[in-house]
Formats: C-alpha cells, sequence, structure tokens
C-alpha cells in the first residue's frame, strides 16, 4: 500500500469509500466520490496497474493507493467498497468484500454465472452488509419521473414495452476485437432489462427470444464479438417487450424507455443533451451527447449518494434520507437481468425462445 499526501477536505464523520479497478468507468466513480457525494470520501484506490492508480489517487486526494484488492478489503478504516473490475471478477470480489464487512457497490453485471452470483448474494446476506449494483437509468429524472407515473397508474395496466441503447460506436471501444463474445447481452442490453423489469415491476420474465449479429463490424463476427440485437420478452403478466441494441448510434448516444398500456403511453428518454433545438437555413438540430457518463453524469452521481446514504444509515444506526424513490437496485435486481443475459445467449445459440431461469429463487433482495 502506498500512502499519498492526506486530503484536507475532510467531512465529519464522512462514509470511506475503497474503490477496486481504476479504468474507465473506476475512475468515473472515484471522481464522483471525491468531488460530488456529499458526505464520501475516497480513501483508496486499488488496480493492478499501480501507475494509473497512483496519478488518479493523486488527482483526487485518496491517500492510499496499491495493486491488490485485498490491501483495500483488509484496511479498517474503509466501510464501503465501489467494484468497477473486470467482469469476470465481480463476484469473487463481492464475496470477498462482504466477508470483510464492507459494504458493496458493483458495477454489472455483478456476475457471470447465476451460481457465483448466488454464492456471492450469500456472503452479502450473512454479513448484512449493503449491497447495490450499478443500474444507473433508475436514477436518471426522465426515468424516475416515467416510474412514478407507472406506479401511479397513469399508463394503466403494461401491456407492451420497450428500451433501446444505442452506443455511438465500436471505434469509442478499445480493442473492440477482444471484447468477450456477449457484451452486448451481459454489459449493454443487461441495463435494458433491468429497466424493463422495473418498468414491469412485480411481474417476471419468463421468456425471451434474442435476435444478434456483428452488423456494425462484420469483420469481428468470427471472433464472437456482435454487436446488434434484438429481444423480446415474455412476462408473466402477459405483457411483452422489446429490447434492442446497436453499436453504430453516429449521431450520439441514444437511451430510451417506454410502456403502452390500458389507458395510454409514458416515454422517458431522448437522443439530445438538452431540450433546446435550432431552426435554421441548414435545418434542424441538436446537440448530442458522446459518452454514456455525459448522458447519464447526474444519475452516475446520484446511485453512489443513494449507496452512501445507505451505507451511513446502516454504520450509524439513523435512518436514510428522504431523497430516494429510486428502489436502489439490488441482489434480485442483479440476479433477474442476469438470468435474462444468459437466456438471450441460449436463445442466439439455439435460434429459438429460451426460459428465463427463475430469477428469485436464491437471491435475497
Amino acid at each position: 500500500m502506498v500512502y499519498l499526501p492526506q486530503n484536507t477536505n475532510a467531512v465529519a464523520s464522512p462514509v470511506r469509500i475503497g474503490l477496486i479497478g481504476a479504468g474507465w468507468m473506476g475512475a468515473f466513480h472515484a471522481e464522483s466520490i471525491a468531488r460530488r457525494v456529499p458526505g464520501a470520501v475516497l480513501v483508496a484506490i486499488a488496480d493492478p496497474n499501480l501507475e494509473v492508480a497512483t496519478a488518479l489517487a493523486a488527482s483526487l486526494g485518496a491517500v492510499k493507493v496499491t495493486a491488490e484488492a485485498s490491501d483495500v478489503l483488509a484496511d479498517p478504516e474503509i466501510d464501503a467498497v465501489i467494484i468497477a473490475s473486470p467482469a469476470r471478477f465481480h463476484a469473487p470480489l463481492i464475496a470477498q468484500t462482504a466477508s470483510a464487512g464492507k459494504h458493496v457497490f458493483c458495477e454489472k453485471p455483478a456476475g457471470l454465472g447465476l451460481d457465483e452470483l448466488d454464492a456471492a448474494v450469500a456472503a452479502v446476506e450473512a454479513a448484512g452488509v449493503h449491497f447495490q449494483v450499478g443500474f444507473n437509468r433508475r436514477y436518471a429524472a426522465d426515468f424516475l419521473a416515467a416510474k412514478k407515473d407507472i406506479v401511479a397508474g397513469v399508463a394503466g395496466t403494461p401491456q407492451l414495452l420497450r428500451s433501446l441503447t444505442r452506443d455511438p460506436g465500436t471505434g469509442s471501444i478499445p480493442n473492440a476485437g477482444r471484447v468477450p463474445a456477449w457484451t452486448i447481452f451481459m454489459e449493454t442490453l443487461i441495463h435494458d432489462f433491468d429497466t424493463l423489469n422495473w418498468f414491469n415491476e412485480g411481474a417476471e420474465p419468463v421468456e425471451v427470444y434474442a435476435v444478434a449479429d456483428a452488423l456494425v463490424e462484420p469483420e469481428l463476427r468470427d471472433q464472437g464479438f456482435l454487436d446488434t440485437s434484438v429481444v423480446t420478452i415474455r412476462y408473466s403478466n402477459g405483457a411483452i417487450a422489446v429490447a434492442e441494441a446497436n453499436f453504430s448510434a453516429l449521431y450520439g448516444y441514444d437511451i430510451r424507455g417506454e410502456v403502452f398500456g390500458s389507458k395510454g403511453m409514458i416515454q422517458a428518454g431522448r437522443a439530445t443533451e438538452t431540450a433546446a433545438r435550432r431552426y435554421t437555413a441548414d435545418g434542424l438540430s441538436a446537440d448530442t451527447p458522446r459518452l454514456n457518463v455525459e448522458l447519464f453524469r447526474e444519475a452516475y452521481t446520484d446511485e453512489l449518494v443513494d449507496f452512501a446514504d445507505a451505507v451511513r444509515a446502516r454504520r450509524d444506526g439513523t435512518p436514510p434520507s428522504e431523497a430516494a424513490f429510486t428502489l436502489t437496485p439490488g441482489a434480485a435486481d442483479a440476479r433477474r437481468a442476469l438470468a435474462m443475459a444468459l437466456a438471450c445467449i441460449e436463445s442466439v445459440k439455439h435460434g429459438a425462445p429460451v426460459a428465463v431461469p427463475a430469477a428469485t429463487a436464491k437471491a435475497g433482495h
């Protein structure tokens, strides 16, 4: 463990957080904790690339840097840990973090298989720590407003649902050819699955039928990298949903959701940065975001505010703030979305609909 100069911007009784994984998403979460989450302090950063971790820590005032995640887990001063490592490490790190008595925030997916996720959740439940998964769309203002309307019955009984993710392109993905084959389901559409489950809360996904191909980067097809997919989902309440993803939205990052019901329709999301439009001799134009952290900057921050608030409430025995109608995504939500992603993989392999494993049989809440 390397110790850097102490950050003097201390907060009374802050939630002290360690970060595991200093890559692109981890670095953004680190910045959020250090600069935008009240009452939280970034204490330590762990990453095998010690040079990157040290530079990030120095820029944000974190005082401890290490190449070993175990150093963070063994630190008695740390209350909670953000896991932003590659997905293959998520489930083991969740279990290890919980067993160390620390609260856990993990980026999606929370595991690569249901058995390993169940084992991680068992460790969380045994330790009695708070566990949250990074399904940030629940914290976006328009998605949250849509959820409130759905709960209030504005759309009536859900009949058709839709969620889509269109990424600006694989050009923004370093070494796209080495991205795991099923990334489109495990890392991208898993967000859409959680959104649809959240919008259709109370119903269970029972069957998926997925079609996927490499239409954007066809030369990567033989390597198993799929960049385009459409998934049809049947729910236990009879509702039918469609989730789609593509990695070539040249116009910018585009995330949308929709619920059509017996009384009307509710929509969330847009492809533009703001509602501003330009009408000129060249036509109609608007600015569009190019990164997910631009489109969901506040949502990424608010999910960590929610996490820190929950940790503080458990640690200090105080009630959490009334900030959240957010329905914090936890173990059952992680398992349900993962079960859908895995079923989609099987559907593509076999070219047929696949039943979704019972998503809450072993997970807690």
